[in-house]
C-alpha cells in the first residue's frame, strides 16, 4: 500500500472497503486486493463506488495461476496490506488438508477473478 492511499471505510460499521488514490483531478477506487477498479473519478463518486463495490466479492471464488501455468480454483482466506491468503477451493470438505498459497499485496494477475 502506497502511503498516499486514503482509506475508504463503510459509514455504518467503520468496515475498511478500499482505498482512494489521487490520480490528475481525481482520485482511482482501489478495492481490497490493491488494484484499481476505477477510471479517475471525482472524491464523491469514488466513495460512491467503493461502498458499492462492498467486500462481497472477496466471497466470491477465484483462479490461481500456478508456476506450472495452470489455474487451480482458489477462496480467498485473509486479506492485508501484508498478504493475501487464498486456499484451493475444496467447496467446504472438512476431511481432506488444505492446501494454502501465500500473495503478496497488491494481487498481481496471478489471481483472477472466475467470471
Amino acid at each position: 500500500m502506497d502511503q498516499d492511499w486514503i482509506e475508504h471505510r463503510r459509514g455504518s460499521d467503520g468496515e475498511l472497503l478500499g482505498w482512494l488514490r489521487a490520480s490528475g483531478d481525481g482520485f482511482l477506487v482501489i478495492d481490497l486486493l490493491g488494484r484499481a477498479r476505477t477510471d479517475a473519478l471525482d472524491g464523491l463518486t469514488a466513495e460512491e463506488a467503493l461502498d458499492a463495490l462492498g467486500i462481497g466479492y472477496l466471497a466470491d471464488p477465484f483462479e490461481l495461476r500456478l508456476d506450472t501455468g495452470e489455474w487451480l480454483r482458489v477462496r480467498i482466506t485473509e486479506v492485508s496490506t501484508e498478504r493475501i491468503l487464498v486456499k484451493k477451493d475444496d467447496w467446504g470438505a472438512i476431511d481432506i488438508p488444505q492446501l494454502t498459497f501465500t500473495l503478496t499485496f497488491p494481487a498481481s494477475d496471478e489471481l483472477r477473478a472466475i467470471a
